[in-house]
């Protein structure tokens, strides 16, 4: 297709306003999700710790299913900003609809699957007698609104694409609001124990996804979008995020393995591997709102046919990720002496985790670039290409880790491997975005 000569040339400025509007208000919204788990956390925790351990089961449960889905989000996100940079709202809306309901159909088969098994997906994860009968009835509850999750999660990609993140940051602090006084109420005021938790959490996650459902169906309604099921458009939704889903699957892998090296290490390692894991988290989160943006700005410039405008984005979007990756590598550092303290007093613990806590900070402008690229290439709907990618990433990681123990390696080894497997990552990202090959205009890939 021919690049279209009327678009002007965004200057460096103008690219970094758009990355703040979008990503700021991302990074609320992203942050406000693990506050539910936390919320009920400490809520639960005051009952007893056999209901926090269930809940504590049960969450690890939940949180695993729906990051398994989270490219109903990313899947969406690039096709309607797609539409949008080629001036079709309706068919952006339309494209919006089409991961809506396959959110509603996942959502609906994992019901099917999760209830008849609770009790069994609870003792694989190895809970306790004293603890398995809780996790049973917060999963089971819990697993209803899940359907509400995954629309939110759609929901999440169709207004990213729409090039807007503040209402997913809006809806996201009411929801973790409503949630800790369901919470409250329905734990302690009703008497209902962790059962109340887990309704509290559902009717939260309900009350999100009509709020976002609300603000789609009047954007359906005001572009003349059709709001029925489109088997073809929900099966090509399906298609696009089957490469997303191998890519996750593939990066949750590389996390299991990391977390079963370290239990093999020692209660030490372990310790101390689960307190750097929870940082590098949070810091994945600053991180990710730049992809974000990455996913809806790279898609609108591709559907407006602008491949140099994509490029100069992508370039500005690096420049960012490297920035603020250095800034979060020397906060780690700075931070260290009152990090450690907040969640350990054991020396041991401590003494583990400082030298691979440095490793962490040293390689977070390597995972500014890596996030970055990832959402670029999101954003251009190259999935088939990220899921080969990780899956190259996740053969060269596997061994290495695996060696860790055998070679007498501690805990700082096995971050130094993690660091190495996202050098991977950013070099098979770098040579992708480099080729040129992700940037294919209009307003579908």
């Amino acid at each position: 297709m021919t690049q279209a000569p009327a678009t002007p040339r965004a200057t460096p400025r103008q690219h970094d306003r758009e990355i703040v509007a979008l990503a700021v208000p991302a990074f609320g919204a992203l942050v406000a999700e693990p506050l539910f788990v936390m919320a009920d956390s400490a809520i639960v925790g005051h009952l007893g710790t056999a209901q926090l351990a269930g809940l504590g089961v049960a969450s690890a449960l939940l949180t695993t299913a729906v990051s398994i889905f989270v490219f109903l989000a990313y899947a969406t996100t690039a096709a309607v900003a797609r539409r949008v940079g080629a001036g079709d709202l309706q068919a952006a809306i339309r494209q919006g609809m089409d991961g809506i309901w396959l959110a509603l159909l996942l959502g609906a088969a994992v019901i099917a699957a999760v209830l008849p098994t609770a009790p069994p997906l609870v003792g694989l994860f190895g809970a306790s007698e004293s603890a398995a009968p809780y996790a049973t009835t917060y999963l089971r509850i819990s697993a209803l609104g899940i359907p509400a999750m995954l629309v939110v999660l759609a929901a999440t990609g169709v207004l990213r694409g729409l090039q807007d993140t503040r209402t997913p940051l809006r809806v996201a602090i009411a929801g973790f609001v409503a949630n800790g006084v369901l919470n409250a109420v329905l734990v302690y005021g009703a008497g209902l124990g962790i059962a109340g938790s887990a309704w509290g959490t559902v009717i939260a996650q309900c009350g999100m996804a009509a709020v976002y459902l609300t603000v789609v169906i009047r954007g359906a309604r005001r572009h003349g979008a059709s709001l029925r099921p489109d088997p073809a458009g929900i099966r090509a939704s399906a298609q696009a995020g089957v490469p997303l889903l191998v890519r996750t699957l593939s990066l949750r892998a590389i996390l299991m393995i990391a977390t079963a090296v370290a239990a093999r290490l020692g209660d030490a390692d372990i310790a101390a591997h689960q307190i750097i894991l929870s940082l590098w988290s949070l810091l994945a989160f600053a991180l990710d709102a730049i992809a974000i943006a990455g996913q809806a700005i790279i898609g609108r410039y591709l559907g407006a046919e602008d491949s140099q405008g994509a490029r100069d984005a992508c370039r500005r979007m690096v420049q960012w990720g490297i920035a603020v990756g250095v800034v979060l590598g020397v906060l780690v550092v700075a931070a260290r002496p009152v990090f450690l303290p907040l969640f350990t007093s054991d020396t041991m613990v401590k003494d583990t985790a400082l030298p691979a806590l440095l490793v962490v900070a040293l390689s977070q402008p390597i995972c500014g670039v890596v996030f970055v690229l990832d959402g670029v290439l999101m954003g251009a709907g190259d999935g088939p290409y990220l899921a080969w990618a990780m899956v190259v990433t996740l053969a060269a990681f596997a061994p290495l880790a695996l060696l860790v123990p055998a070679l007498g390696g501690g805990l700082t080894a096995l971050w130094a491997a993690m660091t190495l497997m996202m050098t991977v990552r950013m070099l098979t990202l770098w040579l992708r975005t480099r080729s040129g090959r992700w940037i294919v205009t209009g307003a579908t890939r």
